[in-house]
């Protein structure tokens, strides 16, 4: 070869050496390519099981979706990092509360909506982090349904006081977990749908790779726990009248037009519910209707405060002397100074009014604006709310012809501790008095109602649901619903209820079996990071 050629050969640039039908300086964009691709397919996977998730929410009578949306979630989940682990998490929070709270867009526009439900799925995308961080343990489902509920624990706290919707717990007024509500509460019962999902996708993985047969069976255990627990916990779900019955009557007098603006009309609202009363108490006098022992208006039936103005007070102790029993009305009360407040009255026939409930939990960017100033820069629709309401302090159980009902006004129910303490204090009876107008004819009404067939079988009560404008209901202790009405129809229901004073195991427990999840979820994370460390220095 001559020197010539030989300089040449050695100036030319190294060439790519071939392997496996791939050079070398194609690899590292290849395998970047083939990351991306399974990123976006996981993250299409956890956007999929969130719709999944959704599905299973009322009014669909899906419940059986949930555990199967939580199985897909896992197997996007297990064997990530947490960066990624979050972000999974995030994407699944968007495909799943997008559409379960469309209904928060009504009469404001999208702006209120997606503010809210990004920050919940930021919230779900720290849950799945965590999910990711101990899903390398053994029995990994267990700590992973833990984790699931310390991170519906946070959601229910934080921020502005927390936003309870959206619980898998809610969604399973249906199915075969709910007696387990009446044992350990509302967190025992999503830990154990959370775990019957990790558990479906552990048994599949597991049995798909051949494992021993212990790896086998705690997989399959993890699946059929939850279950065998809903099936043995039933004996604990019961509508025996154990104080007697009542007779109760639910009001719903309809509002003149759905969305915010119905207020405009409140004195049309405040008659609606008067006039609809009348008519029961003419039904009664024909025969047609039992008479009621009591009656129930809903939350915001009269928003015109009947201590400051006569004609409302006029109108309201007219209908009630006319059927002669004990109403509690929902009225919204203007003190001369300091905030508003939305408040259950309790009108006697003879004496007027004669007890007061007032709400505790007010609905953040609803019933009071934080941070209204900076609000305002996104949306002019806070100045709706041109004045705050404040929470009252404490439970509200009124005495109406010798039964306890205790009140626990709309948003309330979706707390724990409102509803419980509210029993504690001696409730025989739930009313959840509810105004749904402002959000028309939205799925927001129906998933409401699954709530409160939950808290029936939680505390072993009848809850009467008014609601302005629907879904209004009677829901017996086992949380099967007696009777309701339509959407925006005037309407009243009359039911014969047991009365009930035995506390579940759910109601004296209160608080501690979510404790105990948190606690379980913080053991896991705790064995994560020893396993970690302990890998780090045999390294």
């Amino acid at each position: 070869m001559s020197s010539s050629v030989t300089r040449a050969a050695e100036s030319e640039p190294p060439r790519p050496v071939e392997r496996a039908g791939r050079t070398d300086s194609e690899a590292p964009a290849a395998t970047g390519s083939a990351r991306k691709g399974a990123w976006l397919a996981r993250a299409a996977l956890a956007a999929l099981a969130g719709v999944l998730l959704y599905l299973s929410f009322p009014p669909r009578p899906l419940w059986w979706l949930a555990p199967f949306a939580l199985a897909l979630l896992g197997g996007c989940l297990r064997g990530r990092r947490a960066r990624a682990g979050f972000g999974i998490g995030f994407v699944f929070g968007l495909g799943y509360l997008l559409p379960l709270l469309v209904w928060t867009s009504e009469g404001v526009g999208p702006v209120p909506w997606i503010a809210l439900v990004t920050l919940e799925a930021l919230l779900i995308g720290l849950t799945c982090l965590g999910i990711s961080l101990v899903g390398r343990l053994p029995a990994w489902p267990v700590f992973a349904a833990a984790v699931w509920v310390a991170g519906e624990a946070l959601r229910a706290r934080a921020p502005f006081g927390g936003f309870s919707w959206g619980r898998l717990a809610f969604g399973q007024a249906d199915g075969v977990f709910v007696p387990l509500a009446a044992l350990g509460g509302t967190p025992l019962l999503s830990f154990a749908v959370a775990l019957c999902g990790f558990g479906l996708y552990e048994a599949a993985r597991v049995v798909r790779g051949r494992p021993a047969r212990s790896a086998a069976v705690l997989a399959v255990l993890t699946v059929v726990a939850p279950i065998g627990a809903g099936l043995a916990a039933r004996p604990l779900v019961s509508d025996a009248a154990e104080d007697g019955t009542a007779v109760a009557a639910v009001i719903q007098g309809n509002v003149p037009r759905a969305g915010f603006d119905f207020n405009a009309q409140r004195r049309q609202v405040l008659d609606n519910h008067a006039k609809r009363t009348l008519q029961l108490a003419e039904d009664v006098k024909a025969g047609r209707a039992p008479r009621p022992d009591f009656v129930v208006w809903p939350e915001n039936s009269s928003d015109i405060d009947p201590y400051t103005q006569p004609d409302a007070y006029a109108v309201i102790d007219n209908a009630v002397k006319t059927i002669g029993v004990p109403v509690a009305i929902g009225s919204v009360l203007a003190p001369e100074t300091g905030p508003l407040r939305n408040t259950m009255i309790l009108w006697d026939p003879v004496k007027g009014p004669v007890d007061t409930y007032d709400k505790r939990k007010i609905q953040p960017f609803g019933e009071r604006i934080p941070m209204r100033s900076f609000v305002r820069l996104f949306s002019s629709d806070v100045d709706r709310v041109r004045r705050d309401f404040g929470p009252g302090k404490e439970p509200g159980v009124f005495d109406m012809a010798g039964s306890g009902v205790g009140m626990v006004t709309c948003y309330e129910a979706a707390f724990d501790d409102a509803v419980r303490s509210t029993v504690r204090a001696g409730a025989q009876v739930i009313a959840v008095p509810s105004n749904n107008a402002t959000f028309g004819r939205s799925q927001m009404t129906y998933q409401q109602l699954a709530m409160d067939r939950i808290r029936a079988v939680e505390h072993s009560r009848t809850v009467l649901v008014p609601v302005t404008s629907g879904v209004s209901a009677v829901i017996r202790p086992d949380g099967t619903i007696v009777e309701q009405t339509k959407m925006f129809t005037a309407d009243a229901l009359v039911t014969e209820i047991p009365l009930r004073s035995t506390q579940t195991p759910a109601t004296r427990l209160g608080p501690l079996p979510e404790y105990a999840l948190v606690l379980l979820a913080a053991g896991g994370f705790g064995a994560a990071l020893f396993r970690r460390i302990r890998a780090r220095r045999a390294a």
